[in-house]
């Protein structure tokens, strides 16, 4: 199919069930190999009638033991495992011959891997083993033949699930449970062996950071520890590198951040921690996608929208609150300045009443005329000049208690003596 025709198609895939998914899959598969089975005979054809002296190309061993396997051609694949190929050649994502078989139901070919030698607890780079393959496909009498040569009933995947978590056929689900228990396997068990892999990784973090190594280097792909934890849900790693203040906002090659991972794949204590040590629920993605946007869970995607709000809600009212603060600095200022300014005020009204005695003064001492003859030095006193004071002519002078010498008049002596007291002033 063409590419556009996938993309388009994706649409309907995705409200398929996993068992619809894998008989699609399956279905495809028979029609590529229809494909490429006709388009070998037409070469063949085509190189017998039209030789070449050019040079073939040629593949590696097990190159050819994956794609024999994939054709189901059991005969070149004896030839090449006679001849000494490794029966656990894997491709580009650490695919076996065995896992191929597990997927494509094909028990003769299996049991030929086997018998020479292939590992049935292989993984591939995504930690499957052929028993989940076969488990999520549902083919019981691989499972039962995989589990008789050792398979491990307790093998983590890289998203944390053992073949029972993805098995949905009933009785090969019953199958797997009864050979657990008949092991012995307890909860407990499945518990520890399950958390084996966070607990390894947060003890290596732990002695990176004693040396003073870096926790947020980036892989190949841009992911940090954190990523990788929340992606995973290992918790505890999450709260150690939390209290390592590792950055929350720190983005992958696709500019995912560590909450995008934590939505993406479900895990929502993970995703809760992150929030609360500030992970930006509105963070998108290079495709312009929030958390909310990539998550599948319906019940996640309505605490994240929970979430948001309460997080929105939160910077609103630290940011109010920063408002209020500012606002109760200026008026303790305003109030000081007021403060300051009646101050300043009763201390100038002082300075007058200090410098009104001086003159005071001075003029006695000119004039040898008591300037206190008129000026009230009891609270009783004040009070009668303050009522006496409407009754004072305004045409006489203040200074008309003192007399004039002989040969000048009261009015050219007042006159002078005005002078002299501007003069002192």
């Amino acid at each position: 199919m063409e590419h556009s025709d996938l993309v388009a198609e994706m649409v309907h895939i995705e409200r398929l069930t996993t068992q619809e998914r894998l008989h699609l899959a399956r279905h495809r598969r028979l029609q590529q190999l229809k494909v490429w089975r006709q388009r070998e005979k037409e070469w063949l054809r085509h190189q017998t009638r039209h030789p070449s002296n050019k040079r073939h190309i040629f593949f590696n061993d097990s190159v050819m033991l994956l794609e024999a396997a994939a054709r189901n051609d059991i005969d070149e694949v004896r030839r090449l495992l006679k001849k000494g190929v490794n029966p656990d050649s894997t491709n580009e994502d650490g695919l076996t011959a065995l896992h191929q078989c597990c997927i494509d139901d094909n028990e003769e070919m299996m049991k030929l891997l086997i018998e020479f030698g292939s590992n049935v607890n292989a993984e591939d780079s995504e930690k499957w083993t052929p028993l989940h393959a076969a488990a999520t496909c549902g083919h019981l009498h691989l499972v039962k033949y995989l589990i008789a040569r050792g398979a491990n009933l307790l093998a983590v995947n890289a998203d944390g699930n053992m073949p029972y978590d993805i098995c949905e056929d009933e009785k090969t689900l019953d199958c797997i449970e009864g050979e657990m228990a008949r092991w012995g396997v307890t909860q407990e068990l499945i518990d520890e062996t399950r958390a084996s892999i966070e607990v390894q990784m947060l003890r290596d973090l732990q002695h990176v950071a004693s040396l003073g190594g870096d926790l947020e280097y980036k892989d190949h792909q841009g992911a940090t520890p954190l990523h990788i934890a929340a992606a995973n849900g290992y918790l505890r790693v999450v709260e150690f590198l939390l209290d390592q203040h590792v950055a929350t906002d720190v983005e992958d090659n696709d500019k995912w951040q560590p909450v995008h991972a934590a939505a993406c794949w479900g895990h929502l204590e993970v995703l809760e921690l992150l929030v609360q040590n500030g992970a930006d629920l509105n963070a998108k993605n290079k495709h312009d996608e929030t958390p909310a946007d990539i998550c599948e869970d319906s019940e996640i995607r309505e605490r994240i929208v929970e979430l948001k709000t309460e997080q929105e809600s939160k910077r609103l009212r630290e940011a109010q609150g920063r408002r209020v603060r500012r606002s109760q600095s200026i008026n303790t200022r305003t109030q000081s300045v007021r403060r300051t300014s009646i101050r300043d005020k009763v201390l100038t009204t002082k300075k007058d009443a200090q410098e009104e005695a001086r003159l005071r003064l001075q003029a006695q001492q000119t004039y040898g005329v008591s300037t206190t003859a008129n000026v009230p030095q009891t609270e009783n006193d004040i009070i009668a000049r303050e009522n006496s004071s409407s009754e004072i002519d305004s045409n006489v002078p203040p200074m008309a208690v003192r007399k004039a010498p002989e040969g000048k008049d009261n009015e050219s002596f007042l006159h002078e003596d005005v002078d002299k007291e501007s003069e002192c002033s």
